[in-house]
């Protein structure tokens, strides 16, 4: 688990999109919901200096998120963030509510490990793509992961890294599996080097006439 982080929000009584506009224009506020739980849901304003500082933080997309609102700290995970197509500041944020008890699906980052040393890539020349950047998992919050690591390793030219390979920690369970053996799709594959096969068939001809 990742350390922390903590965002201060305060209640917004003053909504429609005009006040969201003068909020974001006018004292750089990023308008926002959290809802779920037993709780209603309850609009928020956050600093738009503490998201930004948040946002360049890999943790800040994926884990636990403590949300300080006026002196009460509630957990919850981002379930949509807007931004602005040209400035790409972000614009508005939906959190959901977490309890300690309930499971929950959270889209946590793939961490490539080995790359280098693949042996696809290092012996034979191969080709090494990212099919998947994110993976959505299922669990209780105290098993979050702060990410899911691939080993490319010993992934031959040809090969791929499905789903269903994934080392996941205990509790952990990756929800696309849940709907079928089609669903087990590729994370990162390396592509064998163009002619490789023309380069095979030729060196087990030239063997064979010797």
């Amino acid at each position: 688990m990742s350390e922390s982080i903590t965002l201060t929000a305060t209640i917004r009584t003053d909504v429609g999109k005009g006040a969201s506009r003068r909020l974001r224009r006018l004292e750089d506020k990023v308008p926002a919901i959290i809802y779920g739980g037993d709780t209603a849901p309850q609009k928020l304003t956050l600093s738009g200096n503490e998201i930004l500082k948040a946002s360049q933080i890999e943790a800040f997309y994926s884990q636990i998120l403590d949300i300080s609102i006026d002196g009460s700290v509630e957990s919850a995970v981002i379930r949509d963030l807007q931004r602005n197509p040209a400035s790409g500041r972000v614009q508005h944020i939906d959190f959901q509510r977490v309890s300690a008890d309930k499971e929950i699906n959270v889209n946590v980052p793939l961490h490539f490990v080995n790359e280098d040393a693949c042996v696809g890539v290092k012996m034979s020349g191969g080709t090494l793509t990212h099919n998947l950047t994110e993976v959505e998992i299922s669990c209780l919050p105290a098993n979050l992961p702060e990410f899911i690591e691939v080993d490319m390793l010993e992934v031959e030219a040809g090969s791929s890294v499905h789903l269903s390979d994934l080392a996941l920690p205990e509790g952990v369970t990756v929800v696309a599996l849940a709907f079928g053996a089609d669903r087990d799709i590729p994370v990162a594959s390396v592509t064998a080097r163009r002619g490789a096969s023309d380069d095979a068939a030729e060196a087990g001809g030239s063997g064979a006439s010797c």
